[in-house]
């Protein structure tokens, strides 16, 4: 497989999961923002900081009120998070590999950014913003569900999936330090406030994990209980660690994956030594850094193996 078309196919696949997950983010914060008393003072300006987008923000925007955001995280092609940039990303990537991947998935790109781009006034407006991100996240999941089962499970669909759960890894470990930097601690979790449970349901949801946290955990929410899920869950498809485990699976059918296995396999022991009942928000952020330093560096060693050398 030529180098230029395993790194089309890579970022295919992590242009579509960022789409979806914009969208289950702005769909949530809308959510948590109508849930929360107006005394909470939440706004939209964390949505910003989890895509790591507040310069390219403050360049174009002299405002920060709904409307300007949204606008920002839905339609504009200056931010490369949008769900327009996301999906158009997809498409032009999709294009170039169309002999790789089924007809039918080629088409559901197409058609996704077609109606993203043609009804996304539809998504800043609050009267049908629900109904145009669930079609973005159903559309999305649709063309998952057709990759996986349709595609040939080659050395292509293993390129695929680093792509996606890299992605998956990077959006959850965001939501995490953002999110969780907005709650107000307390020094026992049993004195949570109503408004601090709503918070951390919200991170949940974000990652479409509320109700799987519930079925395994099966005990009311509280911070360490989430991040013991969300960071070291082998099972939920979001968890930092599976997503790592299956990058590692993918990059054992590559050839020379030795080296790249072992900065995969330091970073799955650098989650699962984690304490997150004694992570304070200080900690947890340091030690968040440190995670998202190690998927940079996952993400330039597949970089250097596999997208400046032809695959055999």
């Amino acid at each position: 497989m030529l180098s230029r078309v395993a790194e089309n196919i890579y970022w295919m696949a992590r242009y579509i999961e960022r789409a979806e997950n914009t969208a289950r983010l702005i769909n949530v914060t809308t959510n948590l923002i109508l849930d929360l008393p107006r005394s909470a003072n939440v706004g939209w300006e964390p949505i910003i900081e989890i895509m790591g987008s507040e310069a390219i923000f403050h360049e174009h925007n002299d405002t920060a009120d709904e409307r300007d955001i949204l606008k920002f995280m839905i339609a504009d092609l200056q931010n490369p998070g949008s769900i327009h940039s996301s999906l158009q990303g997809a498409r032009e990537n999709a294009r170039t590999i169309r002999d790789i991947i089924p007809r039918e998935t080629w088409e559901s790109v197409n058609d996704l950014f077609i109606y993203a781009k043609s009804n996304a006034q539809s998504g800043i407006a609050r009267k049908n913003r629900h109904n145009y991100l669930q079609k973005v996240i159903l559309g999305s999941q649709t063309i998952t569900g057709q990759l996986a089962g349709t595609m040939y499970h080659d050395t292509a669909y293993d390129i695929l999936r680093m792509g996606r759960n890299l992605e998956r890894a990077d959006m959850t470990t965001r939501i995490i330090d953002v999110r969780s930097a907005d709650l107000l601690e307390e020094e026992h979790e049993e004195n949570l406030t109503p408004y601090e449970n709503i918070q951390w349901m919200s991170v949940l949801k974000s990652l479409t994990g509320y109700q799987m946290y519930r079925r395994i955990i099966q005990v009311r929410v509280r911070r360490s209980d989430v991040l013991q899920f969300l960071l070291q869950e082998r099972k939920f498809p979001r968890a930092v660690y599976h997503t790592l485990c299956e990058v590692e699976l993918c990059l054992e059918n590559l050839p020379s994956h030795e080296e790249n296995v072992k900065d995969i396999k330091q970073l799955q022991k650098f989650v699962l030594g984690a304490n997150p009942h004694k992570l304070k928000q200080e900690e947890l952020h340091q030690f968040i850094d440190k995670l998202q330093a190690g998927l940079i560096t996952i993400h330039n060693d597949i970089t250097n193996s596999y997208f400046r050398r032809d695959l055999k």
